[in-house]
C-alpha cells in the first residue's frame, strides 16, 4: 500500500467528516489539504458558517476542534481525478473509517468520489443511504476547474445541519427531518430546518 500523501484527520464521534477524490498536485507539495489556488474550500468553510474565519490550508488540523474531519478516498496519489490510476479510489478504506470513527455526517466535496462510493449518479445534497448511523452528503465540487457548477448553498444547508449536532450533541437521524422534506437540490432528502441553526459551538 502507497503511503498517504495527506494523513486523515478523523476522531471517533465527529460531526461532520469532507471525503474528497485525492489531493491536488499542489495540495501534496504543501502537505496540507484544499491547498489549490482558486479552490473554494477554505473561503467556502467561512462564507457557510463552519470556521469564525478563513482557515489556511495549512490550518486544517485545526477543524477537529469544530467536530470536523478529512479524507479522500484516494490516499497515496495526487492529481486531478482523470489523472487517478484505476483502482485508486479506495471505497473499502473508506467504509473501514466509517465503521470505525462513526462521523454522524460524511460529505463529498466531489461528485466522483461520492458517485465511487455510493455507486451510480448522484444529485447535490442529502443521499439516501445510511451506513452505520453515517448519513451522506454531496456538494458542489470546490474546485477551481468546477467553477460553472458553484453554488455555496449547498455548503450551507450542510453548515446548519452541522450546527445543529455540534450545539447540542445530538444525533442527526433527531436533528435532521426525515426523508419526506426536501433538500436544496429540490428533492426529496433530509434538510437541517428542525435542527437548532441559532447557534455553534462556543469554540467555534
Amino acid at each position: 500500500m502507497k503511503r498517504a500523501i495527506l494523513p486523515d484527520v478523523l476522531a471517533p464521534g465527529l460531526a461532520l467528516v469532507f471525503c474528497g477524490t485525492a489531493p491536488s498536485r499542489a495540495s501534496a507539495a504543501a502537505k496540507a489539504y484544499y491547498a489549490k489556488p482558486g479552490n473554494r474550500f477554505w473561503p467556502a468553510l467561512h462564507a457557510a458558517g463552519f470556521t469564525p474565519r478563513r482557515f489556511r490550508p495549512d490550518e486544517y488540523a485545526s477543524l477537529l476542534e469544530l467536530g470536523i474531519g478529512l479524507t479522500d478516498l484516494c490516499k497515496g496519489h495526487s492529481g486531478n481525478d482523470d489523472e487517478l490510476p484505476d483502482g485508486s479510489l479506495d471505497s473499502r478504506s473508506l467504509r473501514r473509517k466509517i465503521r470505525r470513527y462513526r462521523p454522524r455526517i460524511v460529505a463529498f466535496t466531489s461528485k466522483n468520489a461520492a458517485r465511487a462510493y455510493l455507486g451510480g449518479e448522484v444529485a447535490t445534497g442529502w443521499q439516501a443511504r445510511e451506513e452505520a448511523g453515517t448519513r451522506f452528503f454531496v456538494l458542489t465540487s470546490p474546485s477551481g476547474q468546477a467553477v460553472r457548477y458553484w453554488d455555496l448553498a449547498p455548503w450551507r444547508e450542510l453548515a446548519s445541519a452541522w450546527a445543529g449536532i455540534t450545539s447540542s450533541g445530538t444525533d442527526p437521524r433527531t436533528c435532521l427531518p426525515s426523508s419526506g422534506s426536501c433538500s436544496s437540490s429540490g428533492r426529496p432528502g433530509p434538510s437541517a430546518s428542525s435542527c437548532s441553526s441559532g447557534s455553534r459551538r462556543a469554540r467555534r
